[in-house]
Formats: C-alpha cells, sequence, structure tokens
C-alpha cells in the first residue's frame, strides 16, 4: 500500500506526470471543466471534499512553483486567500481576473481537479516546479537567481 495520506490513485497518478510548468487546477463544485480536460472528480456532496483537504493533500506531494487565483480573493474570500497564501508559501503567487481563469486557463490545464467546495472564487492554478534543493544539489551545479533566492530561503 502507498505511504503517505494521499489515497486517491487518480489524484497520485496527476501528481506524478506533472512536468515543470505544468498547469493543475483545484476547483470549486461549479467550475466549468472543458469537455476535454484530464478530469479527476472527487465531489461528493456539498464541501465534501472541501478545498482546504484537498490542496492539503495536494501541498504535501506537490512542488508548486506559482499559485494564481482569482484577483477578487482578497476583497471576497480572503479566508480562502489566507488558507491558499499559508499552504503554498514557498511559491509565487498570483493574482488574475476571473473570467480568464475560467476561460483562458481551464482550456491550458493539463489536470483539474473538482473538489466539492462552495467557496466563492475557489479556483486555484498551481503550475508545478521544482525541488529546488535536490534539484541543484550536484557538485558545480550553479542555480539561475530565481532559483538562488529559494534555496537560501530553504
Amino acid at each position: 500500500m502507498k505511504r503517505g495520506r494521499l489515497l486517491n490513485s487518480d489524484l497520485s497518478h496527476a501528481i506524478a506526470s506533472m512536468g515543470h510548468g505544468d498547469l493543475m487546477i483545484v476547483c470549486d463544485a461549479g467550475f466549468p471543466i472543458p469537455s476535454d480536460a484530464w478530469r479527476i472528480d472527487l465531489a461528493i456532496q456539498p464541501d465534501l471534499p472541501d478545498l482546504r483537504t484537498v490542496l492539503s493533500l495536494i501541498a504535501e506531494d506537490y512542488v508548486a512553483e506559482k499559485v494564481a487565483y482569482a484577483d477578487a480573493l482578497p476583497e471576497h474570500n480572503p479566508v480562502l486567500l489566507e488558507m491558499v497564501r499559508a499552504l503554498f508559501d514557498e511559491a509565487d503567487h498570483e493574482m488574475i481576473p476571473h473570467a480568464t481563469i475560467l476561460s483562458e486557463m481551464a482550456a491550458k490545464a493539463k489536470v483539474i481537479v473538482r473538489t466539492g467546495a462552495f467557496d466563492p472564487w475557489g479556483n486555484i492554478l498551481l503550475y508545478s516546479g521544482v525541488d529546488v534543493p535536490q534539484w541543484f544539489s550536484r557538485p558545480g551545479t550553479v542555480a539561475p537567481p530565481e532559483y538562488a533566492r529559494k534555496l537560501k530561503q530553504g
């Protein structure tokens, strides 16, 4: 049996399949998922599972280089924004228009994970990164400035 808390085989497979820069969207129950998207539907009933549970489990197994979310979060769902920033504190963060998430970004996602969340603007974009300390640990390897900064933080 697999070690760790994430037991869903489809979600484990998706995380293992992500390459540097690939986009995973973890969305609320109402997100309009394109019909041709790789969809992992975890929703059972309202708020089951919720975003906190799903994002927490993903954060344990997934290296997010950048996290993006709707520019409406600071005003309309600051609790969710605070939770996302805490879970992915080492990632770069970006706010984008909600309409862009629903259209352009949904079409670009490698995988979309639907939760049962009833969270306004609860659509979180996770861009796959690399484990900087492991990636740049070989003698003679020089990390570019954007990664050197992360090596100093760790």
